[in-house]
């Protein structure tokens, strides 16, 4: 069993977004938590809300106990790219530069550890197979080169002033 949380239009570019979401990637929620608490980077505080939004989240759609909750783990976090403000900073000599200023769109999905059962489908043992006959090689033909015919005789060439 899982639930997620999608924190959309993050005010933090997606790349340095993507290294905080590497920190926690697979681990306990609660280590999680912690790991995020005592990071100094600007993309840990919404991380950190939403991995507490995921937790929420599956206590509210299971009806999960403490116990139960502990055991969760960030199974899936990645961040993809929102859109980006384009903003123009001036500068020297009456002229402008561009500023991308981007947003980001965070992902994360929290599972018990314990996989949902699912029924076992027995398939029917196949039948074996022949091995396959080899096939003869097939020949490559060679051709024959003739010998060389003697050499053309060739003709003195008139040069242009004559």
């Amino acid at each position: 069993m899982e639930a997620r949380c999608v924190a959309r239009f993050v005010r933090v570019t997606p790349r340095k977004m993507r290294l905080v979401a590497d920190l926690v990637r697979g681990k306990n929620v609660n280590e999680a938590i912690n790991i995020l608490k005592f990071t100094p980077r600007s993309a840990s505080e919404p991380t950190l809300k939403a991995i507490q939004s995921a937790v929420a989240n599956y206590a509210q759609l299971h009806d999960a106990s403490s116990a139960e909750i502990d055991a969760l783990f960030v199974r899936s976090i990645f961040a993809d790219e929102g859109p980006t403000m384009h903003r123009f900073m001036p500068r020297a000599q009456g002229r402008a530069t561009p500023i991308k200023k981007r947003m980001s769109h965070l992902t994360v999905i929290v599972a018990s550890p314990k996989p949902a059962e699912e029924p076992v489908v027995e398939t029917a043992p196949a039948a074996e197979e022949k091995p396959a006959k080899k096939k003869a090689a097939k020949k490559v033909a060679v051709k024959k080169t003739a010998a060389k015919s003697a050499a053309k005789k060739s003709t003195p060439r008139k040069s242009k002033s004559e």
